[in-house]
């Protein structure tokens, strides 16, 4: 028994399918087999037909062994590879859901690259999200074993390379169009930025050459034809490898902590000097009103200058500095504390009158300052244990372990040289407990309350969870490019990620790292047999099927292709 498809010509010219249960059956009258039709199923474009004969075909099914359901299959289906695909469906949807494939497009539409750049540059922010690696890993493992994204079957290595120098040459047209579509698209609110800097280190023993004409890189071009300026340079550290020469990175990212936009400076840049560009490169994006919040490393006079210029809004961390005039005039201010959360207490300090007013925010943190003083009294116990081990040493001003604790950044500054030589410094263990569990917000915005303000910075968080997302799950370092615009283009590839790994968070409301590993299990498997080839996918998991409803992201096709 079979089914059978017969075909009716009509008056118009159209042809009318149906389809037929049928069974040969040997006539021996006539000495041959002829066909009887069994059942009428009707005809073959009908929805309630298919329905009803995948039905009974998996009624069939049910009474057949799995042994012979693979032997009806030609005796040779087998699987050839699986891979895993929901990350990448979840990251490639998404990536075409901002827009972001249409914005490359868009700016590649009037070259002729000879390759699909929006693809090659989609793998590279996949790889990074799903499992970074350098870009040579990326191509020679990754995307022909580790894993299946469509449309990449055809790059080489070269074409990666050149569409990271293409995303380099058109970064600020691509960066802008890309941000006012997600912050269209998911209601960002853009009136507070927040902005940070850190620093990536190379694994390399000498910085890049020269200073002044020396430190140009005539050898490639930045966007708009000037030349870099040579990025790896030593610096101050902010991951503790002064040995090594760095880059330093700037990111601005909304309250939610979606990544606005990236700057990459030379290694030996100060955190002070980069605001006034910062501030000049946003002014074109038309941000309304925009509240800029920034960490202590930003306070400068000119810095404030700058950012206040044409009715710009502020908000900064001033440093407690000891001896320090400004902070010694607040800290000293009377009033009580008012309780803002529980971690939080505050006390609004106005110092002038006027227009040239300042006003402060003098918060305090009970947790903090508890944790500081248990710290503090840790650190004093060790040093006491180390000077009586010394003994009459302490009192050779001239030895080397003198020296040593009197310049070390964690005990020198409990220390001094009194009378018998090496001592603990009373005075300043005093002075570090005032400061214990304090900071001061400083801010140019009158229509922001003490607790605004307060609240305001303490959400400068966001960029941090953004470095800790970069550099832990996004591998953003080690960098193994040594070309600028190279090193410009691996930094913005990782911010792009950093996108759409903020994207899937906040929908889920969890971190990229526990969505992922629910979507890796909906698996791509390559089915073959002499008939043709296919490739399956996996029914999601109850867990990962929530993640694809949080999203909005429709599960994959159980078929993906055939062949």
């Amino acid at each position: 028994m079979y089914l059978r498809e017969s075909k009716q010509r009509r008056a118009d010219g159209s042809t009318v399918s149906y389809l037929q249960l049928a069974e040969n059956e040997w006539v021996p009258e006539r000495r041959r087999s002829e066909t009887r039709v069994v059942f009428n199923c009707g005809r073959a474009d009908d929805p309630a037909v298919t329905e009803r004969l995948r039905k009974l075909a998996a009624s069939i099914l049910r009474r057949c062994s799995p042994e012979e359901i693979v032997g009806a299959s030609g005796g040779d289906l087998r699987l050839v590879c699986a891979w895993p695909y929901g990350e990448v469906y979840v990251l490639d949807a998404l990536w075409r859901r901002l827009g972001i494939d249409k914005v490359l497009a868009a700016q590649a539409q009037s070259r002729r690259l000879g390759f699909d750049v929006e693809r090659a540059l989609f793998a590279m922010v996949a790889n990074r999200a799903c499992a970074p690696c350098s870009k040579l890993y990326c191509w020679e493992q990754w995307l022909k074993e580790e894993v299946h994204i469509p449309g990449t079957q055809g790059l080489s290595l070269q074409h990666l390379y050149r569409a990271m120098d293409f995303l380099e040459a058109n970064k600020e047209p691509i960066e802008r169009e890309i941000f006012h579509r997600v912050a269209d698209l998911l209601n960002l609110d853009v009136e507070v930025l927040f902005y940070d800097t850190t620093s990536l280190h190379f694994e390399i023993d000498q910085p890049d050459r020269g200073a002044g004409e020396d430190d140009i890189m005539h050898g490639s071009l930045a966007a708009g034809g000037k030349p870099y300026k040579a990025p790896r340079k030593h610096g101050l550290s902010k991951n503790g490898r002064s040995d090594a020469p760095q880059i330093v990175v700037g990111l601005a990212v909304t309250r939610e902590g979606f990544p606005v936009r990236h700057w990459v400076f030379p290694g030996n840049t100060v955190d002070v000097s980069t605001v006034a560009q910062v501030k000049r490169d946003l002014r074109d994006w038309q941000l309304t009103r925009c509240l800029f919040v920034g960490d202590a490393g930003m306070v400068s006079a000119a810095n404030f200058k700058a950012l206040a210029a044409g009715g710009g809004k502020y908000l900064m961390c001033m440093p407690l500095r000891r001896g320090d005039a400004l902070t010694e005039q607040v800290l000293a201010r009377a009033g009580r504390y008012r309780s803002v959360t529980q971690r939080l207490q505050i006390k609004e300090v106005v110092i002038g009158d006027g227009e040239r007013r300042l006003r402060y925010v003098l918060c305090f943190n009970p947790e903090e300052a508890a944790r500081q003083q248990a710290h503090r009294q840790y650190l004093l116990r060790e040093v006491q244990a180390e000077l009586a081990a010394m003994g009459d040493a302490t009192q050779d001003v001239q030895s080397k372990r003198v020296a040593e604790l009197r310049t070390s950044r964690r005990y020198g500054k409990y220390l001094k040289l009194g009378a018998k030589g090496l001592e603990l410094d009373a005075k300043a263990i005093k002075a570090a407990e005032h400061y214990d569990g304090k900071f001061i917000v400083h801010g140019n915005d009158d229509t922001l309350s003490a607790e605004d303000m307060a609240l305001g910075y303490k959400q400068l968080m966001r960029v941090e969870q953004a470095w800790r997302d970069m550099k832990s799950t996004l591998d953003m370092r080690p960098v193994f490019h040594w070309a600028p615009h190279r090193i410009h283009a691996h930094v913005a590839i990782t911010v792009l990620s950093l996108l759409l790994e903020r994207t899937v968070e906040h929908a889920c409301n969890d971190t990229w790292r526990n969505v992922s590993d629910q979507l890796r299990r909906i698996q791509l498997a390559q089915l073959s047999s002499p008939h043709g080839t296919v490739w399956q996918v996996t029914d999601p998991t109850v867990d990962a099927s929530k993640c694809l409803k949080s999203l909005q992201i429709k599960p994959p096709p159980a078929v993906l292709q055939l062949a």
